[in-house]
């Protein structure tokens, strides 16, 4: 069976270069909203149930158009295929954006934000215990390379004391975030691309919905001019953001980059959304860098560059070549 990521890797990192710019927009809109008065539940449930709002004619007309080839594939697969869907909605959507929120209120945002990218590290954990693809020293020096320009980017000196609670929750979106690329990285999933995030994002949003309604997730808006890019500006305007661009575009994209390049290159591309939400933050924010930050970004690009080295010199699929009885693909037992 023939890798469909193979000679697909510009288009790839175009997409997952996509992907961290349009994820990288999340802070900005997101801080204009909780500085008007929204809290976050509010941001991520707006953000989420919109964006599956807005997917929803697309994903319906891609379901459509390849319905014959998944109907082909079986019942069994698609069991398998919606299990995964139900974990990407409910852990790499609804909890790591729930969980990252939830430890920024208690933690520095740079130190929640290093947290939540140890995901990156997970993900290279779980390719070598469920895979067997031990991480070749490449591989190794570009970790560490681009894990220490993170910690220069995020700037982690801060007032805020480091809070256990505060820790668990950055953990806990460091798990979805690593979810997050293994789902999106399986090539041999039936589900496309935009029906899969917009089935995440339902699911998600539907989580969502019923915390609110229990009281679990306090929800509280403002419906008032907010401050962005220096000027004053409706609330329209944040929240459109963050569900169009942060999520919509931005899950599609991150979920077309994973499966062509792999969960493993993807996640470490994926750095690059801190990049990008240190500039939107100068753009937007008028929050500038400093100096060490720039020095940061340098590494995480070397970082990212010597991983994508390694996986030139030596591919190694993602997925197993051998399927199983019932003619499922390996990839798909994942979970």
């Amino acid at each position: 069976m023939t890798d469909i990521r193979t000679g697909l890797g510009g288009q790839g990192l175009l997409f997952s270069l996509t992907a961290a710019a349009t994820f990288g927009t999340s802070g900005s809109f997101a801080t204009a909203l909780t500085d008007a008065g929204w809290t976050t539940g509010a941001a991520v449930t707006f953000r989420i149930t919109i964006a599956a709002l807005v997917l929803t004619i697309p994903a319906l007309i891609q379901l459509q158009r390849h319905w014959p080839t998944l109907r082909a594939h079986g019942p069994q697969i698609w069991r398998r295929s919606l299990t995964a869907v139900s974990a990407y909605g409910l852990i790499a959507v609804a909890l790591c954006q729930l969980a990252y929120f939830n430890a920024v209120q208690r933690l520095n945002v740079g130190v929640a934000l290093l947290l939540e990218y140890l995901g990156v590290v997970l993900v290279v954990l779980w390719m070598w215990l469920r895979h067997g693809q031990q991480p070749r020293r490449l591989t190794i020096a570009g970790s560490v390379t681009a894990i220490v320009g993170l910690v220069l980017v995020l700037d982690l000196t801060g007032s805020k004391s480091l809070d256990p609670i505060g820790v668990l929750w950055g953990l806990g979106a460091a798990v979805g975030l690593a979810l997050f690329f293994i789902l999106s990285g399986n090539a041999d999933d039936p589900m496309p691309p935009i029906t899969m995030a917009w089935a995440g994002m339902l699911i998600g949003a539907v989580a969502l919905i019923a915390l609110a309604g229990v009281g679990a997730l306090p929800i509280e808006v403002h419906l008032v001019d907010v401050q962005l890019g220096g000027r004053a500006m409706s609330w329209l305007v944040p929240v459109l953001g963050l569900s169009v661009v942060a999520a919509a575009i931005a899950y599609i994209a991150g979920i077309e980059a994973a499966r062509r390049l792999g969960a493993r290159l993807a996640s470490f591309v994926g750095l690059t959304e801190v990049l990008f939400a240190v500039l939107f933050a100068w753009l937007l924010l008028d929050q500038l860098p400093g100096r060490i930050q720039l020095v940061g970004g340098v590494l995480i690009v070397a970082g990212i560059a010597l991983v994508r080295v390694d996986e030139l010199r030596s591919p190694t699929p993602e997925k197993a070549e051998v399927t199983a009885d019932d003619g499922a693909p390996a990839e798909l037992r994942v979970l």
